[in-house]
């Protein structure tokens, strides 16, 4: 807010506004690091739809402020995987699980997911399974 920036400052305020309402819902008194993880990417993954629709919509002004916002959240995440290092996961996963098939997604899906939470866009890691299984 001191530094005038006011993308960073409306991106941080839905933040935190969405942490006070996840403590104030339940019964906990603070929301854990995980669940502000959770919350941040959840927030990221909004923006990056409005992004698409704004973009199908021919909206490039709120596309670039949307862009802008996504840009300030990522740096509150954890560092994410390359495609490389998630293939390599991936890999391992399908080994430990007996994965080989298509039907065998849920199960590769279900084991992969914890290993790759906040590290990962869920839809990169189901493209990428899918490449790697069919």
């Amino acid at each position: 807010m001191k530094s005038g920036d006011a993308v960073a400052t409306g991106a941080l305020r839905m933040v935190k506004a969405a942490i006070l309402k996840l403590e104030v819902s339940g019964t906990k008194k603070e929301a854990s690091d995980e669940e502000v993880l959770q919350i941040i990417g959840k927030e990221i993954k909004s923006r990056k739809d409005s992004i698409e629709q704004f973009t199908a919509g021919n909206r490039l002004d709120l596309v670039g402020k949307e862009e802008a916002e996504v840009k300030v959240l990522e740096k509150y995440l954890p560092a994410q995987l390359s495609e490389e290092e998630l293939k390599v996961i991936i890999q391992e996963t399908m080994a430990s699980v007996g994965a080989s098939t298509k039907a065998d997604k849920g199960k590769l899906m279900g084991a992969l997911m914890p290993k790759v939470k906040g590290k990962a866009d869920g839809g990169v890691v189901n493209k990428l399974v899918e490449a790697m299984l069919g």
